[in-house]
Formats: C-alpha cells, sequence, structure tokens
C-alpha cells in the first residue's frame, strides 16, 4: 500500500458529505477514515493485524512519517498520534459491527457506522 498524501479522497469526502450527521460527527467520520489508512500501513510495516498495533507502534510510525517531517512539530505529531490511537475504538465497534476484521473495514461501512452511532445519540437525548 502506498502511502497517500491526501487526508482523504474526493470519493471519500463526498461518501462522508452525503451522510446524515452533524459537522462534528462527520469530523469524526474523517478521522476515523484517515486513521484506519494510517493503520493499515502502520500493521502492513509491523507485520501485525491492526488489532494488535500497540500505541507505541503508532507513535512511532507518525514520527518517522516522511509526510510529517517537514515542517510539522513534535507537539502536532503527538496530537495526531492521539487521534490515530483514539480511532481505534470506534473502528474497533464498526469492524465488530460489520463482522469482520478491522483491516476489512470499507469507507461505506465506517460510514454507516458512524451515521448509525449519531442517530443513537440523538435519540438517546
Amino acid at each position: 500500500m502506498e502511502p497517500s498524501t491526501e487526508f482523504l479522497t474526493p470519493e471519500e469526502s463526498a461518501e462522508v458529505d452525503k451522510a446524515l450527521m452533524t459537522a462534528h460527527d462527520k469530523f469524526a467520520t474523517r478521522v476515523a477514515i484517515y486513521a484506519l489508512r494510517s493503520l493499515k500501513q502502520i500493521a502492513q510495516q509491523n507485520s501485525v493485524a491492526i488489532a494488535t498495533l500497540d500505541s507505541q507502534q503508532i507513535e512511532d510510525w507518525v514520527y518517522q512519517d516522511e509526510s510529517l517531517r517537514q515542517g510539522i512539530d513534535r507537539e502536532f505529531k503527538q496530537f495526531f498520534s492521539h487521534l490515530v490511537i483514539s480511532s481505534q475504538t470506534p473502528l474497533k465497534r464498526a469492524a465488530e459491527e460489520a463482522g469482520v476484521a478491522i483491516e476489512g473495514l470499507t469507507v461505506p461501512q465506517v460510514v454507516a457506522w458512524f451515521e448509525r452511532n449519531a442517530k443513537r445519540k440523538l435519540e438517546e437525548t
């Protein structure tokens, strides 16, 4: 898998944009999709499943990522590492609901999970 320098592809952005969610939920969905792409790269590089990655492996990858070397300070790398690590929880839940490993999640499945989750939150309030 070749690393992408784009946050989301135009197709991924369109998939998120058509979902019935708040801007906050759409942002969380975008982060999760990007994190999924990053986690796939990290897992592949370490020859392990995403579910077995630990925080240190993720942080090490972020700090070594060429696309984050130019003009990005340590605090941003730490923040970005935490975003990717935090995204593992909703991705794990989405994968469980879809009956697949995290690696097998598709963008439409991630978007659908976030959309269902957003709807559940609205119904609870």
